[in-house]
């Protein structure tokens, strides 16, 4: 892990081969600590998943230049329209001309067309994008677990599932990484603050995330995960259907 920035304890991990979690832990006032990651995949078109908030662009876009030179990001991605998903998106069309927003068709058109500065790269749902290397595959996952835009990338050389507010875990100096229970403390937070839709479709959304046989869950909030993300993703299903 390297540290980035000392004051905010801004720091990059490498989670896959070519993909790196960014991560800056804050404390919130009455519910302690959390935190915001963002996922870079390092390729011949450089794809950033989640900008953060536009607060935390200074921080974002300096862990960003560690790995890479922040002009060549050719993609900035992200899984619904939310300020930690995409708060600074046009910060960073700014710092990087050759990018543009990609998103689902639906968030291209019910937001992301107006509110970007260039106009989006819009995905289908199961729609496959060549980064170079890596490839990612666009997943529409609708009010899951919230926001009629929601979707998910998985990165398919690492079998990554960029997962975004699935599997949220509260807590500011987590591991960048686990193979422990992330269920448990998931679940717990949901329950304390719940931002489920709970839609009566979430069973057959997981299951078919869950068939794409992730190795690896690429999580917005709290570490990233390594081990059968099939089981995991199905576990969840179960929780949110009991």
């Amino acid at each position: 892990m390297t540290i980035t920035n000392k004051q905010s304890g801004t720091n990059v991990h490498e989670i896959a081969d070519g993909i790196y979690r960014i991560n800056t832990p804050i404390v919130i006032e009455g519910a302690g600590g959390f935190s915001f990651n963002q996922f870079l995949i390092m390729d011949d078109e450089p794809l950033l998943f989640h900008t953060g908030p536009r607060k935390l662009f200074p921080l974002v876009r300096e862990a960003v230049g560690a790995v890479l030179p922040v002009e060549s990001l050719r993609y900035i991605a992200f899984s619904h329209v939310e300020a930690d998903e995409c708060g600074s998106l046009n910060e960073w069309l700014a710092v990087s001309p050759q990018s543009v927003p990609l998103c689902g068709a639906v968030a291209a058109m019910v937001s992301v067309s107006d509110l970007a500065d260039r106009a989006p790269r819009a995905l289908a749902d199961g729609e496959r994008l060549s980064l170079g290397k890596h490839s990612v595959r666009w997943f529409d996952t609708p009010h899951l677990p919230h926001a009629w835009d929601c979707g998910f990338l998985t990165e398919e050389l690492t079998s990554t599932l960029l997962c975004g507010d699935l599997f949220t875990q509260k807590g500011a100096d987590l591991p960048p990484i686990t193979e422990s229970d992330i269920l448990g403390p998931s679940e717990a937070f949901r329950h304390e603050m719940d931002y489920f839709s709970h839609t009566k479709n979430a069973r057959a959304m997981l299951e078919r995330l869950a068939s794409t046989n992730p190795s690896t869950l690429a999580c917005m909030h709290g570490s990233a995960w390594r081990g059968d993300g099939a089981k995991l993703l199905r576990a969840l299903a179960d929780e949110l259907s009991a």
